[in-house]
C-alpha cells in the first residue's frame, strides 16, 4: 500500500503527464478543457485522484485499527501449550527463602518449550505451572519437573489421574486429592521450600532421604530405594 507522499507524488506526476501530453490550444486551452470537466484528459485525471484519495483513506483506516502491541503476551507457536494464569483453587501461602538455604537449587530460568516436550500424560501442558511455582517458592523447576516425572511415571500414575497428585504429597487419609494439577504442583514447591530447602537440604539425595525415606512403612514395594536416582536422571535430562 503506497503512503501519503507517494500518492501524493504519483498525482502530481500523473498531473505533468497529462499537461504535457494535452495540446496547447493559444493561451490555456488546455487548462480550460480540463477544468471544464471535458476530454478523455480530465477523465483520466479524475479517476486517477480518486485512487489516490482511496489509497489514502484505506492507509489511515488501517493505521486506527492497527492493535497495540502487548509486550506481555505469550506467542505458542504450532500447537504447543499456551500458558495461562494458573487455575489455583487452594490457597499456597508465601514462604520466603531462609538463609539456611545453601543449595544450588534455587530458581533459575528453563527453557519453556524444551522442558514441555517432555512432558507428557497428566502433566501435558504444566511446564509453565512449574515454572511459576518455582519462581514463587524460589525453586529450579527442574526440580520440581523431576519430582513429578518420578513420582507418577511422567504422568501416567493412578494418583495422577485420580486425585491430580503429581508429587506423592500425603494427607490425613493418605494421598492428597487436588482439584487440579497446578494446585498440587504449588503445593509441592511450598512444601519443599518449606520443610527442605529452608531446612538444610541441600541436594537432591538430601531431600529424597527425607522425601522418601528407604524402608518407610508406606513403601512396602521399596520404591523409594529409586527415588534419589530416578529424580536425578530426569533433572539433568530436563
Amino acid at each position: 500500500m503506497m503512503g501519503p507522499i507517494n500518492s501524493n507524488w504519483l498525482f502530481q506526476s500523473a498531473m505533468s503527464s497529462l499537461q504535457q501530453s494535452t495540446p496547447m490550444n493559444g493561451s490555456g486551452a488546455a487548462n480550460n478543457q480540463m477544468s471544464g470537466m471535458s476530454g478523455p484528459g480530465s477523465f483520466l485525471m479524475l479517476l486517477m485522484a480518486a485512487m489516490m484519495e482511496n489509497a489514502q483513506q484505506t492507509q489511515m483506516q488501517s493505521q486506527q485499527q492497527a492493535p497495540v502491541a502487548n509486550a506481555l503476551s505469550f506467542m505458542a507457536p504450532g500447537n504447543s501449550y499456551n500458558p495461562a494464569v494458573a487455575n489455583l483453587t487452594m490457597e499456597h501461602k508465601d514462604v520466603a527463602t531462609s538463609a539456611a538455604d545453601k543449595s544450588d537449587l534455587k530458581f533459575r530460568p528453563v527453557q519453556f518449550l524444551k522442558l514441555d516436550e517432555q512432558l507428557a500424560g497428566k502433566l501435558s501442558g504444566a511446564a509453565v505451572h512449574f515454572i511459576e511455582a518455582g519462581k514463587k517458592y524460589d525453586i529450579d523447576p527442574k526440580l520440581l519437573s523431576a519430582i513429578a516425572v518420578h513420582e507418577t511415571g511422567n504422568g501416567s500414575s493412578r494418583a495422577a489421574n485420580e486425585k491430580n497428585n503429581i508429587a506423592g504429597m500425603m494427607g490425613k487419609n493418605g494421598l492428597r486429592s487436588y482439584e487440579t494439577v497446578a494446585d498440587s504442583i504449588y503445593d509441592m514447591a511450598r512444601n519443599l521450600r518449606q520443610n527442605y530447602l529452608n531446612q538444610g537440604k541441600e541436594s537432591i539425595a538430601q531431600i529424597g532421604a527425607k522425601y522418601a525415606p528407604v524402608g518407610a512403612a508406606n513403601d512396602p514395594t521399596g520404591l523409594n530405594n529409586h527415588w534419589t536416582t530416578g529424580v536425578q536422571r530426569f533433572y539433568n535430562t530436563l
